[in-house]
């Protein structure tokens, strides 16, 4: 919401010496978002006076069209005679009031103005458009035409208002009324204690049986409609300066008159209008839910098809507008034309959920559906069509019609039974009664009570629904900054929980390993998994889908971590790094066979363990997983030798990495799943309780896969379920003992046949070599049928033994090593390399 200023001063009486950046310090006091203070006409020096154009002289022989004018204005120049001025634009005539702005001057960003010889001709000055004076959009895009009543040589630096403050202010979804020059003006009385001259303090007559008829079937949607009329107006009336400039400051461009009145009254009380052209209306205004596949064409000349939870706004022939959201095209009021001279003024309040999705789901977000889904002040509706009306009878030359039609809902306001002392409780600060109930009042709640006060909360605060919103009024207006500042007492014992521990410890292992953390935003849609070649009734395909998501085209909620980081990866690559190594730790999300709905806990106490279990079993299931990406090289080649690009080795040990931080054994095996190539995979399991579970998957990526993904070749990855990691572990892990005696190493090579993986022959020989092995490492693959047999490979192991109280002797190094020798060949039928 952009804040003229000079327009706020209307309704508060500020100090003179008050600059926008002070009341942005002000306004930030309690609660409001003021982003910046854009200094219009900064640098703007005159003299910039208003000129009548004399005569105008086509200069021939130039690539565009040139001419060669002579203005008058008046003595401005301090001669009085005609200013010579060379212009390019084309938009004005002989007789036009124009914008000069004479020598000696400076216009905003630091262009000097003086005499200059151009075209063959000294220019004395320039003709000047909206845009060389930091005017905004006017729709014209040429030189400043203005009415001709305006005198020569009058200032035009005061004429359009080119010097103000405007306060651009951040709008949260709560605050609703802050999006109107009446409800900032508000908040600034408030903050500096004055008093608000309330712009929707009008006249209003009352409602009567000659206005405009109107019929509401949805009153749910509709609440309040309100309808009057205007007739005689002047079509060939044009907005007045000082409304386009209003206009203009807040950021919206000037249309007609009866569009930029409707405007300019929505952004002073914060109430959305519409003008339609009566005589292009045919029979009762009406307000009703759309039927499946209407068509209306919307005032941005798109033909769009309705839903039937769509609320729209009819006649006789069907829907004439999409209510809260945009009008439509065949009662909009033509300018062009200019042959409307009765208008119908559509005042009206409507459900903001309603609202809301009507326009996401047209993508089709107005400055009335940003207003009705943050809240509307329904009080405010008559108010805005009397004001409405005022201006077109004011600059239009019009009549207001004696029918005021008025149809309201039943409705009661919203009252709220609150301690006196709550938000004393809230903030741990005494304020008392009297502060409680005088900042309450302020922001125009009505209170009554002594020790339990009874709130009726005003019309235009819709997100003021429980005690604790009262609490937080008290609580801003008194100022956050006067918080005493007090560091929580936790009890002994309740710091972080082994879960939270081991993923601390895999983030840092995985870093200290060379990967990069990439967080990514939760959302997928389902159209990923067929990418990934999910089976049809695997589980990962069921989904919890967001009912207001962020992007229509990721509505679901992840199952796998893999997408993010494979987007991310993506997207590094594409932008000139190659050698990456991701990593993630984050929740997925299962839907539960038993659907439930949450229930709202309260706020003034601490939930029941009924309560938060009740909420806990409506939530998906969320289990913690982690998962890395690779691609590229590995190890960096340079003067120390060759380097290593990445493969599935590098996922699968990235696994292992995480099971030794979980202190748990981690069971890798040939596997087959989803994205992974089918000979390059490997299955990742745990034993849990003495029964064997799979978590996860590591390896290569299908070659279909990481074309269709738009992924570099040999792409690696892995993912793993981290919660029963964590369950098959034995704790958290313990630190090795140092011995001092020395260590005794064993090199055994075993010829296996070709399908015996790696991982059952080290298991054996582990098991066989007994307590006194230290660590076992594979150091070699070799598979030379030629000298091993066709099918066979040869596995190279380091074999170290050491004791704790004594250095071991030969002999027992190698009856270790025999004795894992023997098991290795009973298992695997394993046999020595000679």
């Amino acid at each position: 919401m952009r804040v003229p200023l000079s327009w706020l001063r209307e309704y508060v009486d500020l100090p003179a010496t008050e600059t926008g950046r002070d009341v942005q310090a002000k306004l930030i006091s309690v609660g409001l978002e003021v982003e910046t203070v854009e200094q219009l006409g900064d640098g703007l020096k005159g003299p910039l006076v208003v000129g009548k154009v004399l005569t105008i002289e086509e200069l021939e022989g130039f690539k565009k069209p040139i001419r060669f004018c002579t203005v008058d204005v008046g003595t401005a120049n301090g001669t009085g005679e005609p200013q010579e001025i060379v212009c390019g634009a084309r938009n004005f005539a002989v007789g036009d009031k124009v914008v000069v702005v004479l020598p000696g001057a400076e216009l905003p960003g630091g262009f000097a103005i003086a005499a200059r010889k151009t075209y063959g001709k000294t220019s004395h000055g320039m003709i000047c458009s909206g845009d060389e004076l930091g005017m905004g959009d006017d729709g014209s895009h040429g030189i400043i035409v203005l009415p001709p009543e305006h005198e020569v040589g009058t200032d035009a630096i005061e004429l359009l208002q080119l010097v103000d403050e405007v306060l651009d202010i951040a709008v949260t979804p709560d605050r609703g009324y802050a999006l109107s020059i009446r409800g900032v003006a508000r908040e600034t009385a408030i903050a500096y204690g004055l008093p608000l001259r309330d712009p929707a303090l009008l006249d209003v007559p009352q409602p009567n049986a000659f206005g405009y008829p109107v019929q509401i079937s949805d009153p749910m949607g509709c609440d309040r409609f309100t309808a009057r009329t205007v007739t005689g107006l002047d079509p060939e009336a044009r907005s007045p300066l000082w409304l386009t400039r209003r206009l203009q400051k807040a950021g919206m461009r000037p249309i007609s008159l009866a569009v930029d009145i409707t405007n300019y009254v929505m952004l002073e009380l914060g109430q959305p209008l519409h003008a339609y052209d009566r005589s292009r209306v045919q029979g009762p205004i009406g307000v009703r839910r759309a039927e499946q596949g209407e068509k209306l064409t919307t005032l941005d000349g798109v033909t769009r098809t309705l839903d039937a939870q769509d609320l729209v706004i009819t006649d006789d022939r069907g829907p004439i507008g999409l209510a809260g959201v945009m009008g439509g095209a065949n009662t909009e009021i033509d300018d062009t034309e200019g042959t409307t001279t009765e208008v119908v003024v559509e005042a009206a309040h409507f459900d903001a959920l309603s609202i809301s999705r009507t326009a996401r789901r047209h993508k089709l977000a107005s400055e009335a559906s940003k207003r009705f889904e943050r809240g509307v002040d329904p009080q405010a509706a008559s108010a805005a069509a009397q004001r409405t009306v005022d201006l077109l009878v004011l600059l239009a030359g019009g009549t207001a019609d004696a029918g005021v039609t008025e149809v309201i809902a039943p409705s009661a306001p919203h009252t709220i039974t609150i301690p006196a002392d709550h938000p004393d409780k809230v903030a741990g600060v005494d304020y008392g009664r009297e502060t409680v109930v005088r900042r309450l009042q302020e922001v125009g709640c009505d209170v009554y009570g002594q020790d339990e006060l009874i709130v009726t909360v005003p019309s235009w605060r819709p997100d003021l629904t429980d005690p604790n919103d009262l609490a937080e009024e008290v609580i801003r207006l008194e100022g956050y900054e006067n918080l005493p500042s007090t560091l929580p007492k936790p009890p002994a014992g309740r710091g972080l929980t082994d879960r939270q521990r081991l993923h601390r410890r895999v983030g840092r292992a995985l870093a200290g390993a060379g990967y990069v953390e990439a967080p990514n935003y939760p959302f997928v849609g389902e159209h990923v998994f067929d990418q990934f070649g999910l089976a049809a009734d695997d589980p990962n395909r069921k989904v919890v889908k967001l009912v207001n998501p962020l992007s229509d085209e990721e509505p679901a909620l992840r199952t796998t971590l893999l997408p993010g980081l494979l987007g991310a990866l993506r997207r590094n690559d594409g932008r000139g790094s190659h050698d990456l190594a991701l990593f993630e730790t984050g929740l997925v999300f299962h839907p539960r066979e038993e659907l439930k709905i949450a229930v709202r806990l309260p706020v003034d106490r601490r939930p029941t363990d009924e309560e938060i279990a009740s909420l806990t079993e409506a939530l998906p299931l969320q289990p913690r997983h982690a998962a890395v990406v690779l691609t590229g090289a590995r190890e960096q080649a340079g003067w120390w030798g060759k380097g290593r690009p990445s493969d599935w080795a590098d996922a699968v040990e990235s696994a292992r990495v995480l099971a030794r931080e979980a202190g748990t054994e981690l069971l890798v095996r040939k596997g087959q799943y989803g994205p992974w190539h089918p000979g390059r995979c490997a299955e990742l399991a745990v034993v849990v309780e003495g029964v064997e579970q799979v978590i996860g998957h590591a390896g290569e990526l299908h070659p279909g896969v990481l074309k269709t993904l738009g992924l570099p070749a040999r792409t690696s990855a892995m993912e793993l379920d981290l919660d029963v990691l964590e369950s098959a572990s034995a704790g958290v892990p313990k630190g090795p003992k140092i011995s001092t005696f020395p260590v005794a190493t064993q090199d055994v090579a075993l010829v296996v046949d070709t399908s015996v993986p790696h991982a059952e022959v080290e298991a054996a020989l582990r098991e066989g070599a007994g307590e006194l092995l230290e660590s076992i490492r594979l150091f070699d693959v070799y598979d030379n049928a030629a000298q091993l047999g066709e099918g066979k490979k040869s596995l190279a192991y380091a074999l170290r033994f050491r004791a704790a109280d004594r250095t071991l002797t030969v002999d027992e190094a190698s009856a270790a090593r025999d004795a894992a020798v023997a098991l290795a060949a009973e298992r695997t039928g394993a046999v020595l390399r000679a």
